[in-house]
């Protein structure tokens, strides 16, 4: 079983001294088109401050193009139409590369809006990094050759979570509570699909679907899944939607193990502790204890912001951008986007590949368990004294799912 990656050498993404391109030196700006404010706000600003740390530890002569991020955050308040808003601003302001995560609805509608605006404005071309939002949609019928998927999709991350699960003994009766929008119901959907093939013993006890951010008080839910019988949730609910279940959770007594998405996101950790000790999993590319060069951004963010780094597909993201532009020897996003297509790196957990058929990262994949640190997993999330601790490693052909993309190429 693998529990660590080789660790990580920034100095292995100097630049060569031979390496003289034409793009050394030039400042690359990213608008980070996010709900920076609004009932999610808490893990948009969270990014930010991720992105923006992210870029400092990358810049020049630590990224292989030698070029320097400049990451500017703009509040789509959450909203698809508002991020379309957003997206406009920054087509007007020159923006050239932008990235987004935080919920598949705004994806969809970037990812749409974008390969329409570079149809219809050659020469101004945008590059859209999708760090967080996991919507098969977006990597298969509606695949954009302008989106990158710098995330695992839900049928990624649901193939990995339900293989674990198979395996455990103690799922008989699982209740499904989830966010009423694309990514809510389709982590639903494939886990039904999952485990009819891996445990047709298992029963769905009780499924339920809620407003995304409008839920304030999850008592009547657990109340819901209390009478159910269930001895098991699977939740693909992030921020303030988890942190308030497992807040309801605590304040019933009602302790059943729970498998996850997000469970180490802004303010769910720290829900967590103050309910003691918690059977709780993580699906996820990561895990809280990563060793060596991650290991020591991760304590230095936290140390800079009281908070966590746990977006590492940021890293990825900037790694990406700056090989594929040295590999074009430009920061002409066309010319990028080419070179990122199929492009091969050495990612935060190991050897990762944008998939050139539908732009979709192909990347290991951790189970990781709530517990207390120790020894072995010092990494205090949230300074809580929990950690999320590896317990299975998926390699990334194992997390591999097919895809339906065909394609649009620009000619």
């Amino acid at each position: 079983m693998k529990f660590a990656v080789k660790t990580l050498a920034l100095a292995a993404m100097a630049v060569s001294m031979s390496a003289a391109y034409a793009q050394k030196g030039e400042t690359v700006r990213i608008a980070m088109i996010e709900g920076l404010s609004g009932p999610m706000a808490v893990v948009g600003q969270n990014q930010l401050k991720s992105w923006q740390f992210m870029a400092e530890q990358l810049n020049g002569a630590n990224n292989v193009a030698g070029v320097k991020f400049e990451i500017v955050g703009m509040d789509s308040k959450g909203a698809p139409q508002e991020a379309l808003n957003t997206l406009k601003a920054a087509s007007d302001q020159g923006f050239r590369f932008i990235t987004q995560g935080n919920g598949s609805g705004a994806a969809l509608a970037l990812s749409d809006a974008v390969g329409k605006f570079n149809e219809r404005n050659p020469g101004k071309e945008i590059v859209y990094l999708n760090y967080a939002a996991v919507d098969p949609a977006l990597t298969n019928e509606k695949c954009n050759y302008w989106h990158f998927r710098l995330d695992a999709d839900t049928t990624q991350k649901m193939e990995a979570l339900t293989s674990f699960m198979k395996d455990q003994p103690k799922v008989k009766k699982v209740y499904l509570l989830n966010q009423n929008y694309s990514h809510g119901q389709q982590v639903a959907k494939y886990f039904k699909e999952g485990m009819t093939r891996k445990r047709p013993d298992v029963q769905i006890v009780g499924e339920d679907l809620v407003p995304l951010g409008q839920v304030k008080d999850f008592a009547p839910y657990v109340a819901k899944i209390k009478q159910s019988g269930a001895d098991t949730i699977v939740t693909g609910n992030w921020g303030p939607d988890l942190t308030l279940l497992v807040k309801a959770l605590n304040d019933s007594g009602l302790k059943i193990p729970m498998y996850t998405y997000y469970a180490g996101v802004s303010g769910t950790p720290t829900a967590l502790a103050a309910g003691g000790d918690s059977e709780v999993y993580q699906i996820s590319y990561n895990h809280s204890n990563f060793p060596g060069a991650m290991g020591k951004m991760t304590n230095e963010f936290q140390k800079k912001f009281n908070d966590d780094f746990y977006t590492f597909s940021i890293y990825n993201a900037l790694v990406m951008l700056s090989e594929g532009m040295a590999k074009a020897k430009s920061t002409d996003p066309v010319k990028v986007a080419a070179a990122m297509s199929g492009l091969r790196f050495k990612g935060f957990n190991g050897e990762s590949e944008m998939r050139k058929s539908d732009h979709q990262m192909q990347q290991g994949l951790y189970i990781s368990k709530w517990q207390k640190v120790d020894a072995k997993n010092p990494y205090s999330v949230e300074k809580t004294g929990y950690t999320f601790a590896p317990v299975k490693y998926i390699e990334a052909y194992v997390a591999s799912t097919p895809t339906s993309c065909q394609m649009k190429r620009p000619s």
